[in-house]
């Protein structure tokens, strides 16, 4: 696929971006934005990776999106993407944050081949794909409550979202939960969930994304008990008895 945008515009456009965010990239970083642009667009003519196929559009909203919960994520930080689908946030994280770890899991084994490509492309270190589905490797030891920092930007209500993430995360550590404009109601809903499930929510910040009226919202949920071992559930239980219907006594 031609690139409509050489590398020049590009660089001054993320530049531009990533300076209100109060990030500041080197000549390496930006030129790997770019080669994971290309990449992107290169396998969606393949396989069914993004609808945003506009490089100014895939710089905002995907790249800048990405990037708005860094200032959440502590140094040295051990993070698992969930649901990490085209690579959104754990990609771009990697690109700027050289100190963290990150774990990108992803359900679907295309976007997972597609996604070793990229970290090969770009020389990207400290950082594993697992294909898998969050509910099942949730319930591995070897990956139950080890991470410092579980992040996801999945299309899935904030309680389903509560029940997948959470057990990753360890005693201390956040749930970061990249969320669109209507959040609200789905706090009233998760409150349940999220304190069945080990967790207190800690902020709610709402941003609105460079050069664009498309409003999100950031939900930090701290992990402050042990997750019960029986959860996360299977998918059919989730859907069939969702959490914010249960009482906890």
């Amino acid at each position: 696929m031609v690139i409509n945008m050489d590398f020049s515009e590009f660089n001054n456009i993320l530049i531009s971006a990533v300076e209100r965010l109060r990030v500041k990239l080197n000549s390496q970083q930006t030129e790997q934005f770019y080669e994971y642009m290309k990449l992107l667009l290169e396998w969606n003519e393949k396989i069914n990776l993004t609808a945003i196929t506009k490089p100014n559009e895939i710089i905002i909203k995907h790249f800048i999106d990405s990037l708005t919960i860094n200032r959440y994520i502590e140094k040295g930080s051990k993070v698992i993407d969930i649901g990490t689908g085209a690579g959104f946030p754990g990609i771009p994280l990697k690109i700027l944050r050289d100190d963290i770890e990150i774990l990108l899991l992803d359900s679907l084994n295309k976007r997972i081949i597609f996604l070793e490509e990229v970290i090969n492309k770009l020389n990207l270190k400290k950082v594993e794909c697992i294909h898998a589905r969050a509910e099942e490797l949730g319930q591995n030891k070897n990956y139950r409550e080890k991470y410092d920092v579980a992040v996801s930007r999945a299309v899935a209500s904030a309680t389903v979202l509560a029940e997948f993430m959470l057990p990753y995360v360890k005693i201390g550590g956040q749930c970061i939960c990249m969320k669109g404009p209507k959040l609200e109601e789905e706090l009233e809903q998760s409150q349940n969930a999220i304190t069945i499930l080990g967790g207190r929510i800690e902020a709610v910040e709402k941003i609105i994304l460079p050069d664009t009226d498309m409003e999100r919202n950031i939900l930090i949920i701290r992990k402050e008990t042990p997750t019960e071992n029986s959860y996360p559930r299977k998918m059919s239980k989730i859907k069939q008895s969702p959490l914010r219907l249960q009482f906890h006594i």
